[in-house]
């Protein structure tokens, strides 16, 4: 399989049907087909197939998510698209790097999503922090303002200039490793984690929104597959354990 085909172009809270056409235009001239979209307020219509201008194919594919959670499951690596800076600090790349990033792990088997944002207002801070990486374009900053179907061509343009750079000896040495485990395995060993971090009373009564995002951060860089994870929750259970031997002693 080729690695665009690994690669979903996921559009959330799209407020104009003809962006969605637009945006599959843009995906269509790159040689990307897999477009996601998360809870749009209107369905594809006869403006968006207009505008597609014969990418109907990619329209017609496209398929309709209530959460971005959901869209994004099976992912390995997800890159969120925004246009200003946030409190919640992810890597971030710029759009070259994004498209070398993004087509070096899907060459290696995994699932990857770029995700774009509302119109007006882009990802809530909620749907960001579903990110792994932040992508930035570097646009003028005297006039900033990049309508989201061009944001889409611009990063699907990055995509297959990686893409028609990638060799097949570092594709097939790519697919030797081990792929990283899933968003939806990462996300069921943060719920995990958290819990055992007040289990254990670790934050000692401060707020724990800010231990939590760094060692978000700290997995997500490391990028364990699904057999280190499933030992890293294994080791949080044997602590949750412990923990409760240790409450029944004391009680």
């Amino acid at each position: 399989m080729a690695a665009a085909e690994r690669i979903r172009i996921v559009l959330v809270g799209t407020q104009h049907p003809g962006n969605i056409g637009s945006a599959a235009r843009a995906m269509k001239t790159m040689g990307l087909s897999r477009l996601v979209l998360v809870a749009p307020e209107k369905a594809p219509n006869a403006e968006s197939y207009a505008l597609a201008a014969g990418a109907d194919d990619v329209l017609a594919a496209a398929s309709i998510h209530e959460t971005l959670a959901e869209a994004i499951a099976d992912c390995r690596l997800v890159l969120g698209c925004t246009a200003r800076s946030r409190r919640i600090a992810l890597e971030e790349l710029e759009p070259r790097a994004a498209g070398v990033r993004a087509v070096s792990e899907a060459a290696g088997g995994s699932e990857i999503a770029l995700v774009f944002g509302r119109e007006r207002t882009g990802l809530t801070n909620d749907e960001y922090e579903l990110c792994h990486v932040a992508v930035h374009i570097q646009a003028n900053p005297d006039y900033s303002s990049l309508n989201l179907a061009m944001a889409v061509q611009v990063l699907s343009y990055e995509l297959r200039m990686a893409a028609l750079a990638v060799g097949p000896a570092s594709a097939g040495e790519d697919e030797r490793r081990e792929p990283p485990a899933s968003h939806a395995e990462m996300e069921g060993f943060f719920s995990q984690l958290a819990d055992t971090l007040d289990v254990i009373d670790f934050h000692k009564g401060r707020a724990p929104e800010s231990a939590m995002r760094k060692l978000r951060r700290l997995f997500l860089r490391a990028q364990p597959d699904t057999r280190e994870v499933r030992i890293l929750r294994g080791v949080l259970a044997d602590a949750q354990r412990m923990a409760r031997l240790a409450g029944e002693r004391d009680a």
